[in-house]
């Protein structure tokens, strides 16, 4: 019992939760919006949106200034885990924290965050850590039901899965929202299991 809690505090000393200052919270919530000015032009101009170069330091410490001060901030946490996956590293250079310590700091935060999760879900697929991936996924199309790009990442994983009829699922919802990218329709095609979606016209009753 005592191993389990010395290392239940390692975890938590590795990833310690997100504490609110006088700048920084929620992304969405104008109240808490009103110091995000401030961050990104002196720590997430677009050099660090697209990992061109850090403003203040290194990319990772810029990108993990912002997230310390805005959990949720979204393209923040999509570019410090493209920096991670670029690196190959589960941790960005100068970035003090994980980036999955970053996501779960923003969901333990604001855990109706269904753009967050996306990401995360989008994150996990990545990883090929498709199952986690899938859980990470669906809960975000709880909360938004249009996240074409969700669907679509939800139906890659299935794909991996094998779990066929819920990816022709998520692909039909993918397309039929207008996503753009044909390598799911491809990959169900070759694995024999694409279907078009019938058209269906009602008769008219005499």
């Amino acid at each position: 019992m005592q191993g389990f809690l010395i290392l239940l505090a390692a975890l938590a000393a590795d990833c310690p939760p997100y504490s609110k200052g006088a700048t920084g919270g929620d992304y969405y919530n104008a109240e808490d919006a009103k110091g995000l000015t401030v961050v990104e032009t002196f720590h997430f101009g677009p050099q660090v949106e697209t990992l061109q170069r850090g403003m203040t330091g290194t990319l990772g410490a810029d990108l993990g200034y912002t997230l310390e001060h805005f959990p949720n901030h979204p393209r923040a946490l999509a570019a410090m885990a493209r920096l991670a996956l670029r690196s190959k590293a589960r941790q960005a250079p100068g970035a003090p924290l994980t980036v999955e310590c970053y996501f779960q700091r923003a969901l333990a935060y604001v855990p109706s965050d269904g753009a967050t999760r996306a990401l995360y879900g989008a994150y996990l697929l990545s990883m090929k850590r498709d199952a986690e991936a899938v859980e990470q996924l669906q809960a975000a199309l709880e909360f938004q039901e249009t996240n074409a790009a969700a669907w679509y990442n939800l139906g890659l994983a299935q794909v991996r899965l094998k779990n066929w009829p819920a990816a022709l699922a998520s692909a039909r919802k993918a397309y039929g929202q207008g996503f753009p990218l044909p390598g799911l329709r491809q990959q169900l095609k070759e694995a024999g299991q694409w279907r078009e979606p019938q058209s269906f016209d009602p008769m008219v009753a005499h």
